[in-house]
């Protein structure tokens, strides 16, 4: 594809249509959320992140309450399989 020279055009809102070739090889669907960069060669289109990228320090408050003790997998598991089990009991599931 690379030696094939594909064209789009800038519409009056500054839009772009990308060809179809190219959406389809990244997997690009409708509403695909597009990083825009501007590079040395030009402009860089690159998926979006689905979440916005994380530091340990900004989630450790959700890992554990002192005092508390520390879930298990079993207890994890527990829990679990109690929640399906409930929706399933309220036909949600």
């Amino acid at each position: 594809m690379a030696s094939d020279t594909l064209t789009t055009t800038v519409s009056t809102k500054g839009q772009v249509i990308l060809p179809k070739a190219l959406r389809d090889k990244k997997r690009w669907k409708p509403g695909t959320r597009l990083v825009v960069e501007e590079t040395i060669d030009g402009i860089l289109l690159r998926e979006a992140p689905l979440f916005a990228p994380t530091r340990p320090e900004d989630v450790f408050g959700c890992l554990r309450v002192p005092g508390q003790k520390a879930a298990t997998l079993k207890d994890m598991d527990e829990a679990i399989t109690a929640e399906v089990m409930a929706r399933h009991a309220r036909g949600r599931y």
